[in-house]
């Protein structure tokens, strides 16, 4: 697991500043390991994904986001900018609303995945933005996650307190 596992998402706020503080700056979007993606990368989508769900505890849960979708064309001349991202998140204000969203990222690269924003900083003549892996998680371990010793009694009868 490397440093930026940890690392809090960036919220959308955070975000804007960057943009607004680079106009200029052409974006450059740098994997979990340090490699960029393509300079070439188009944001096709700025959206706010909301997702409902029960854990594995029984408990019901909402998580909303804001999710940049980027795609990479043939267009190798094409770079974003610090601007161009901040009108793409302006035109989005109807469905983003108020709220200060954390904002991740979804690539195609053999398989679709999203990526979760982690920072951004003005480097080598671009705005830097850095990415991080999102994981699953058990939300549930002190029902799911029998402690050492406790005894088999105190469990569900499927062995553990999960659904």
């Amino acid at each position: 697991m490397n440093a930026l596992d940890e690392t809090p998402t960036l919220l959308l706020s955070h975000l804007r500043s960057a943009l607004a503080a680079a106009p200029d700056l052409p974006l450059t979007v740098v994997w979990p390991d340090g490699e960029p993606i393509e300079a070439h990368f188009h944001v096709t989508e700025v959206g706010r994904v909301r997702k409902d769900f029960v854990d594995c505890g029984g408990t019901i849960r909402s998580l909303v986001t804001c999710l940049l979708q980027t795609w990479v064309g043939d267009d190798t001349d094409h770079r974003i900018t610090g601007a161009k991202l901040l009108r793409a998140l302006a035109h989005a204000e109807p469905i983003l609303g108020g709220d200060d969203l954390p904002v991740e990222l979804e690539y195609e690269a053999c398989n679709v995945v999203q990526l979760r924003l982690v920072s951004t900083a003005p480097e080598a003549g671009a705005l830097m933005i850095r990415l991080a892996s999102k994981h699953t998680d058990c939300l549930a371990k002190d029902l799911c996650v029998p402690a050492v010793g406790k005894p088999a009694a105190e469990m569900s009868a499927c062995g553990s307190g999960c659904c």
